[in-house]
């Protein structure tokens, strides 16, 4: 159960960190955008519940949307460093959205 929690609060707090990173972007943010997201694709490693699978990728899409980002956002190009980084904020969305299907769909099985 903890690990549930923890795993959530860092899939949330990627999205958030994400969307920190479009408000304000430098070079502080989008790594701890990046770091946020690792972590939160750490968390989701080997759950096996039934939208786990599906929760894993959106994070892995993340990471290999913001992984180049940083490399584009120090070589100056800022515009297409923001423009991954708007693409890992719709990964992370639907992430934040399966989480909570399958938040849903527990509660019925209870």
């Amino acid at each position: 159960m903890a690990k549930k929690i923890i795993s959530d609060i860092f899939i949330i707090l990627s999205l958030t960190t994400n969307f920190m990173f479009l408000y304000f972007p430098n070079a502080i943010t989008i790594f701890i955008a990046l770091f946020i997201n690792l972590f939160a694709t750490i968390f989701k490693l080997g759950e096996s519940k039934f939208l786990a699978t599906k929760i894993l990728a959106t994070s892995f899409v993340a990471d290999l949307h913001l992984v180049p980002a940083i490399f584009l956002f120090f070589l100056g190009y800022k515009d297409f460093a923001i423009a991954l980084a708007i693409g890992a904020l719709v990964s992370n969305i639907i992430s934040v959205l399966l989480v909570i299907i399958e938040s849903v769909l527990l509660l019925f099985e209870e």
